[in-house]
């Protein structure tokens, strides 16, 4: 029996809610985080699309023809490779970020993706949303206005940080519209097999260019790395990944606007971040803001 997607969506943004804490932990690079995560990620992910694999390899030709040659076009293959470099550089901008500015300047800002994901799918995917819809995203992005104040006033308002954040944002934007193509024709194992590998390699690159060790770190820190990959991205990301080929880019890139209320809450636990009124208030809007904008989306024919 399939989940409902928007329950897998909501479960992913729970889990990706513990990147930003897990990242403040950690006393390693940012591009060396990136880095391990993805390499994790990718090596951890292996098995699965072994088995799947096999398990085509095992098929009579005449059921598994399709998605065989989906797997082959070049024009697939090419997209999900140009999806993995958006990945790597939402993470190298985004991971970065964390280190110049709060949990909650640097979520908020890295998820005011809708607005660009919205733009994109309407030129390219032909995505249409009432003006209801519309309305509800705007407010979401507005809460989330009001919650980055809150950062502000916490102290996080370091402008590097906070436009590497927004940076972050621009590339998961690609990432994720990408993805919605991708989906449509190959499976999420194949898929995400070659995006993380693609993010992995390049992360691995940009750590060695700007003179990071990559090796020499206590167990603590592995541990860590291990965390962001099963958490946060297998758990999280990938979740998102396999809900793509069933609803809107849209629909899910706002549902992750509730990621820097979670991560805020957890930031006032782990770090002692107190949120202000503002940062409580905007995160009030964004959670009723989003419950509002999938309900209307999918009145307005969009898939849930």
């Amino acid at each position: 029996m399939r989940l409902p997607p928007i329950l897998v969506v909501s479960a992913g943004v729970v889990f990706t809610s513990f990147s930003a804490i897990f990242i403040r932990l950690s006393s390693a690079p940012p591009l060396v985080i990136a880095a391990y995560r993805m390499c994790f990620t990718t090596i951890l992910l292996s098995p699965l699309l072994i088995r799947e694999l096999v398990r085509v390899a095992q098929t009579p030709p005449a059921n598994s023809r399709s998605e065989s040659e989906h797997a082959a076009r070049p024009p697939v293959v090419l997209l999900s490779v140009i999806s993995g470099v958006f990945l790597s550089l939402h993470f190298a901008t985004w991971i970065t970020s964390l280190s110049y500015t709060s949990v909650a300047s640097s979520t908020v800002l890295v998820t005011t993706h809708p607005v660009i994901v919205a733009f994109a799918g309407f030129f390219i995917l032909g995505d249409r949303l009432n003006w209801r819809a519309t309305l509800f995203m705007v407010a979401a992005l507005g809460g989330s206005v009001v919650l980055v104040m809150g950062g502000f006033g916490a102290g996080g308002s370091e402008p590097l940080g906070n436009l590497l954040a927004f940076l972050g944002a621009v590339a998961v934007s690609g990432y994720i519209v990408i993805g919605r193509v991708v989906r449509q024709h190959l499976s999420v194992n194949r898929y995400t097999f070659i995006a993380y590998g693609v993010s992995a390699i390049l992360l691995t690159a940009y750590a060695l260019i700007a003179g990071n060790p990559l090796f020499g770190y206590p167990a603590r820190e592995l541990l860590i790395f291990l965390a962001l990959a099963v958490v946060c991205t297998l758990l999280g990301h990938s979740l998102f990944n396999w809900a793509l080929r069933f609803m809107s880019p849209t629909v899910i890139s706002t549902s992750i606007l509730g990621e820097p209320v979670i991560a805020g809450v957890l930031a006032v636990v782990m770090f002692a971040e107190i949120p202000t009124v503002y940062t409580v208030v905007g995160g009030l809007i964004i959670l009723l803001s989003i419950s509002l904008f999938v309900r209307e989306a999918g009145r307005s024919g969009q898939k849930q």
